[in-house]
């Protein structure tokens, strides 16, 4: 079984798949960690990355071939990412979906910017979150249409989407996941 897990960003995709993996003692794969990563050694913020990215594909391709091997040779695992749903399409997709200003609530308020070394922006306000997570998604939407021809936010590429705007609780969310396979897929 491989659950791939995309949504917006302040959604909850990583914290809940983290725990989704502990939970079911899977292995876990961020691909937004290793997009970071390889912005981090050009150099390069997220942002300034996905912005690169608009016109050199290569910024996405090593996470695609990643993920795609991925769901070619292991099983049992959790991924999470913007295009795990296209790159491993048996999975069971899920989708978390949150309110933009929630989300920036939520970012804003767990940044650290004495000890970010994510190569993420350090925000000052709520608002300047919220400006620049838009940004981030108009990028993404940008690179997946050019790229994929594929809407990444389409409700119909899931098997199963959860607005978690007013539930920031990754164990609540990760519950929610694990009884929509369970009743997909009862043992």
């Amino acid at each position: 079984m491989i659950i791939s897990i995309c949504g917006a960003p302040g959604s909850g995709k990583t914290s809940t798949a983290k725990h989704i993996a502990k939970t079911l003692s899977m292995n876990f794969y961020s691909m937004g960690t290793l997009r970071r990563k390889a912005a981090q050694e050009k150099g390069m913020t997220i942002d300034e990355f996905n912005a690169l990215g608009e016109t050199d594909k290569s910024t996405d391709t090593m996470v695609d071939e990643y993920q795609k091997k991925l769901g070619e040779t292991e099983d049992n695992f959790i991924i999470e990412g913007r295009t795990c749903w296209l790159f491993i399409p048996h999975s069971f997709k899920v989708y978390l979906a949150c309110d933009p200003m929630e989300a920036a609530k939520r970012i804003f308020a767990e940044q650290n910017c004495a000890t970010d070394r994510t190569g993420e922006m350090c925000y000052r306000s709520v608002e300047e979150t919220a400006a620049e997570l838009a940004k981030r998604v108009e990028s993404d939407v940008r690179r997946y249409h050019k790229y994929y021809d594929v809407d990444y936010r389409d409700p119909k590429h899931y098997d199963l989407v959860v607005d978690t705007t007013h539930n920031p609780n990754s164990e609540t969310t990760a519950n929610q996941i694990l009884a929509a396979l369970q009743k997909k897929n009862p043992a």
